[in-house]
């Protein structure tokens, strides 16, 4: 997509849907876990569906392996050499947050170390560094596949 294109869309978006522009870096990490689940679990539902018209319960069983917490903990590993200074830190905020809730199927380790990599997620997506999001997902889906 041309970069007037992407802005154009990204203008027409915020209108639309009457956003004030918040300063991201004032969120708590679990906010941007909130909303970078959100965006993850989109990019893995659209990647999967390009594979072809399946049954719902075959997309939502090769989605719902790559968005568990034991997945996006691994994924972090594999990214974690990736990250920017800033990126890290917004993962390392995500990861040590303390949540009132936790994982059902998953390690205390594994559920904060996804959190830390949805609070990446969101962080990207809410600052509208799209391309960096796209190219880590990427890379990281790339990788869990290889493993």
């Amino acid at each position: 997509m041309e970069e007037g294109m992407t802005e154009d869309l990204l203008s027409y978006y915020k209108r639309a849907m009457k956003l004030t522009g918040a300063d991201v870096d004032t969120y708590s990490p679990l906010v941007l876990a909130y909303i970078g689940d959100a965006v993850y679990e989109v990019m893995v539902r659209t990647k999967v569906v390009d594979k072809g018209n399946v049954q719902v319960s075959k997309l939502h069983k090769s989605s719902s392996h790559l968005v568990c917490a034991q997945a996006q903990a691994h994924m972090s590993h594999l990214l974690k050499e990736q990250l920017r200074p800033q990126e890290l830190a917004v993962f390392k905020r995500g990861r040590n947050a303390k949540s009132a809730t936790s994982a059902k199927n998953a390690s205390i380790t594994d559920y904060r170390l996804a959190t830390g990599f949805e609070a990446l997620v969101g962080w990207l997506f809410l600052t509208e560094q799209f391309e960096r999001l796209i190219e880590l997902v990427s890379l990281g889906l790339e990788q869990l596949e290889g493993d």
